[in-house]
């Protein structure tokens, strides 16, 4: 097997590594960053690979951009440390002696010298017995004194240039707020320069609230209320990516290993727009409306496209004025928002969050299904088609669509026929063990699951309620599966389609899925969009309705349904199963005639 950038092997296990850029190695402390994927085996140590680098690159990306102010930062900064200025004012003047305690401290003062304690006449020793009196008496002008001072000095250094009263405000202000920008860079400059002219403003208030009026406002355009939006950064496990990786392991829902990645991917372009140091409590519907807006923006398959390699979701949208490719549906936007919705309702429950910012965010969902089913003449033109009946070549997918004398019948060949004839969708078909088809009760059954036997390519299924036994088809068999499966048996080797594998990100079946549609664009059937792989899957449900069934009466076969153990184990009565096998053999399709692929 093929090794993997990334992937480290350390005696038996694997490990996630990464370079880190020589830019972020004084930030990161390190050059390079390691973690255990805590596992041995090759395959599921790619699976685990790629949402940890994905997390780093963000990461990386995170501290570039907090490497740089950008003008709500300096909005931010600004109008903070104005106000918090004038706070440690007010809580300065409560800490001043009330007249009360002036008095106290006078009459004690005077009580001292009744009592000839205080006979001296060395002013040094009535300078003594009078100095915590003459503190009390005299604090507020003192005070007011050092803020005049300093206020001369801060006006003096803005005009020179010079940062060294406020420096070390700035690396603080920087610090607690993780903005990663060194000292004396133009950027450190300017904010120590804003800085200054709020401290100016607020000493100007202080000043005049000494005279009694707390009326006034900052004269200088630059000390306002900020309007840009500010950086967040979270506290140790607290970033939304570390909480979300606690929902996968959690997996409320049991959905499918694919779909936990996908969901995982698609979160991800919400973390390039608010930051991989965004703390999760602070999403609100202003991030998510945000990441919506961009998302109908967003072109196709971006993270395929050479040419937005390395961008986050704003840069690809930028790109791609110039460039040009259509942008995802609508349903695909609402499809990000509710990966994004799952995770953060889990959040809720989980006490991450008061409420589920998604909620009425999403598009109006469109009233038809973009797939359909093939029409029986579509079905006619597509099996006596070359993928079907004979190509030009195998082994390049450009020459498939091409009439000759090779033969397909492998898992292409078998996969859409299992799907026309079951309803099941293509990766449970591709992932099949060899001892997955076996006789139960003098009936042949698949046994869609990611228990038993383990493949090379692994198994999963979209949810707990997708494990199901499913009846092979009468026309399957006549066509050969059995057949087919026996010479596997004979072959050995626990996959039942060996060459079905899973893309990088899991995907089973996915260069099938995409090449089907491409190869039905070339041989005319498809114009657009509408058809596809899962039109046979639509097309099965389509049939068992002409049968007589409801949805509900049906929805089992099809894997939408609620765990069972049944399901998950395979086991069950022969009442059950004839059921079972009444469904399946009720899905007929009377135009298509596939005699010629039997022959």
């Amino acid at each position: 097997m093929a090794r993997v950038s990334h992937l480290l092997r350390r005696g038996a296990s694997y490990s996630a590594r990464i370079r880190v850029p020589l830019d972020l190695v004084d930030v990161v402390g390190k050059r390079e960053l390691v973690r255990a994927l805590g596992t041995s085996d090759e395959v599921e140590a790619k699976r685990r690979l790629w949402p940890i680098i994905s997390e780093w690159n963000r990461q990386f990306e995170d501290m570039r951009a907090r490497r740089a102010l950008v003008p709500s930062d300096m909005e931010n900064a600004t109008w903070d440390h104005y106000t918090e200025a004038l706070a440690r004012d007010d809580e300065a003047r409560t800490r001043l002696p009330e007249s009360a305690e002036i008095e106290a401290e006078k009459a004690k003062l005077m009580d001292r010298v009744g009592r000839g304690e205080i006979a001296s006449t060395d002013p040094l020793v009535i300078l003594d017995a009078t100095l915590d009196l003459k503190s009390k008496q005299e604090a507020a002008d003192v005070a007011s004194d050092m803020r005049q001072a300093k206020l001369a000095d801060l006006r003096k250094h803005l005009t020179k240039g010079e940062t060294s009263l406020i420096a070390a405000d700035v690396d603080d202000y920087l610090l607690r707020h993780k903005l990663l920008v060194d000292r004396g860079t133009p950027d450190w400059i300017s904010l120590a320069r804003h800085m200054m002219r709020a401290e100016i403003e607020a000493l100007q208030r202080t000043l005049e609230r000494d005279r009694g009026d707390y009326t006034g406002h900052p004269a200088d355009p630059l000390v306002k209320p900020a309007t840009g939006p500010r950086r967040e950064a979270a506290k140790p496990g607290e970033s939304i990516m570390e909480i979300f990786e606690i929902f996968a392991r959690e997996n409320p829902s049991g959905v499918a290993k694919d779909r936990m990645d996908q969901c995982r991917r698609d979160i991800g372009t919400f973390v390039d727009l608010v930051g991989a140091s965004f703390p999760i409590a602070k999403i609100s519907k202003a991030e998510v409306r945000d990441w919506k807006q961009l998302l109908v923006k967003y072109p196709v398959k971006a993270t395929e496209t050479k040419a937005f390699a390395g961008m986050n979701i704003q840069q690809v949208i930028k790109a791609n004025e110039r460039i040009g490719k259509p942008v995802i549906a609508d349903r695909t936007v609402n499809r990000y928002l509710s990966s994004l919705s799952a995770f953060l309702t889990w959040a809720v429950d989980n006490g991450y969050l008061d409420q589920n910012p998604v909620d009425g965010l999403m598009l109006r969902k469109e009233k038809k299904s973009t797939t359909l089913p093939f029409r029986a003449e579509q079905l006619t033109m597509l099996f006596n088609s070359p993928w079907f009946a004979g190509c030009q070549s195998a082994e390049e997918w450009r020459n498939v669509a091409k009439p000759g004398n090779v033969l397909i019948r492998d898992h292409r060949y078998w996969v859409p026929l299992i799907m026309l004839f079951s309803g099941a969708r293509p990766g449970e078909i591709g992932q099949l063990a060899v001892s997955d088809v076996r006789q139960e009760h003098g009936h042949w059954i698949m046994h869609i699951t990611t228990e038993g036997e383990a493949t090379g390519e692994g198994k999963s299924v979209k949810t707990e309620g997708s494990m199901r036994v499913v009846p092979v088809h009468p026309e399957l068999i006549r066509l050969g599966f059995i057949r087919y499966h026996e010479k596997r048996v004979k072959q050995g080797g626990a996959a039942l389609f060996p060459d079905a594998v899973r893309n990088e990100r899991g995907q089973m079946m996915a260069d099938v899925s995409r090449e089907f549609g491409r190869y039905l664009t070339r041989i005319g059937l498809k114009q657009g969009r509408g058809l596809s792989l899962y039109s046979f899957r639509h097309g099965a449900a389509d049939a068992l309705r002409r049968a007589g069934y409801l949805d509900n009466q049906f929805g089992f076969i099809l894997g939408h349904t609620e765990a069972t153990m049944t399901g998950r184990y395979g086991i069950m009565p022969q009442g059950m199963l004839q059921q079972r096998v009444e469904l399946v053999q009720a899905i007929a399709y009377p135009e298509l005639d596939l005699s010629h692929l039997s022959s």
